[in-house]
């Protein structure tokens, strides 16, 4: 796996071709340049609580205050223009403009009000509290985001805070995408004996739109080396990236396999996983000098997620000019025993639940074959059982990719 991740890695060349749009339209985006803040956020010491902002010096350790308050209520908007005493205090709603002078907030659940009289109890809070700084949150100039981060709804929030309207961001990246096999049908069709229907398109392209790209759809595609030709063709001249599923194995069929050695600088590799072995990646040569890069996963359902996941991930991430972002993952103590043999990567699917004492425990789903795409549907995680491991004994700790997060 680590061999195979590698020689992955080497061919990336992230995009470099940028466009500005609206910030309604840059979700899930990647920016192509650093957001500058052109103000402070906040611009001004406000409130952060409801209650009466003061002068913290007239707080003295161990003692109870009493304050004087004036007869009017400083909202958030509309700044205070008025001048505020020592030994006196102004009632503030949270995010209000700190009145000049004051940097202290007493929240209102803990004065005691009798008339125009304010008491504080000795040491209920320290000066300068329940204050936001102006700038404290993002200072004029700085960095608010970096280019490569992919938007995420904070983000786009962030951006809207600095009164920023459009974003520079990379170019959708774009994927091409077919299934191959005589066996297989399209959704309405009727099925013959022997048929099924192709899962796996549907399956990668929802894979596909979680991290961003332009997905184009080029269908399914019959064993039979010109049909095979014509839509690699149209792939390489519309594509930065041509994903596969089905035809790189050994089989008398596996027509792709022939068809993509002629016509780039493929590898057909057999990685030591489980599911997913059969697998190829390497540069296309397209027409006009277009190189673009092939992802030909293993036909089997589970086989086609699980190599997408583990090796076209964060490679098209890498290629849609973002920082990649690491599988989110925990240790969870696996239910029950788990067989294993040393020599290969397993990816077994998994729901991962907390535990009583605080911790979380994972169990299998049941039947692990490559074609149970149930399996999948069921797991919230897949459980990740290292190269060198052996079987895996019922409390022992594993390591588990969590589902939520792979976007």
């Amino acid at each position: 796996m680590d061999e195979a991740r590698a020689r992955v890695a080497a061919c990336l060349q992230p995009l470099t071709e940028t466009e500005t749009v609206p910030l309604s339209a840059a979700l899930g985006r990647v920016l192509a340049a650093d957001v500058i803040s052109p103000i402070d956020v906040p611009a001004h010491d406000n409130s952060a609580m409801d209650g009466y902002a003061l002068h913290g010096a007239d707080l003295l350790a161990g003692q109870a205050t009493a304050l004087q308050a004036l007869p009017t209520t400083v909202l958030a908007g509309t700044p205070f223009t008025g001048v505020v005493a020592r030994g006196q205090c102004v009632r503030i709603m949270t995010g209000a403009v700190m009145p000049p002078g004051l940097d202290t907030v007493v929240p209102i659940e803990l004065c005691q009000v009798q008339g125009e009289v304010v008491q504080l109890r000795a040491d209920v809070l320290r000066p300068g509290e329940n204050r936001r700084r102006q700038g404290e949150d993002l200072a004029c100039g700085r960095p608010a985001l970096r280019a490569g981060q992919r938007l995420r709804p904070a983000d786009l929030g962030l951006v809207a805070s600095l009164g920023v309207p459009q974003l520079q961001v990379f170019r959708r990246l774009k994927v091409a995408l077919f299934s191959t096999g005589d066996e297989l049908r399209s959704l309405g069709e009727p099925l013959a004996p022997g048929c099924i229907y192709d899962s796996n398109r549907h399956t990668l392209t929802g894979a596909l739109q979680r991290l961003g790209v332009e997905v184009l759809d080029l269908g399914l595609v019959r064993d039979d080396p010109a049909a095979l030709q014509a839509t690699l063709d149209q792939a390489m001249a519309q594509a930065d990236v041509v994903m596969t599923s089905g035809g790189v194995s050994m089989g008398d069929a596996d027509y792709t396999r022939d068809l993509l050695a002629a016509r780039g600088e493929v590898g057909f590799w057999k990685v030591a996983m489980r599911p997913g072995r059969p697998f190829a990646f390497g540069p296309l040569h397209g027409p006009q000098g277009r190189r673009p890069l092939l992802f030909a996963l293993p036909g089997n359902p589970v086989a086609a997620l699980v190599t997408f996941y583990a090796f076209a991930r964060e490679a098209l991430m890498v290629l849609s000019g973002a920082r990649p972002e690491p599988l989110p993952r925990l240790t969870a103590r696996s239910a029950a025993p788990i067989r294993k043999r040393p020599g290969r990567t397993e990816y077994q699917r998994g729901i991962v639940e907390p535990t009583e004492e605080g911790g979380w425990q994972v169990r299998l789903t049941g039947a692990q074959g490559a074609g149970i795409l149930r399996s999948m549907s069921e797991a919230n995680c897949l459980v990740v059982l290292g190269h060198g491991q052996g079987a895996v004994a019922a409390g022992e700790p594993v390591t588990v990719w969590l589902f939520d997060g792979l976007v």
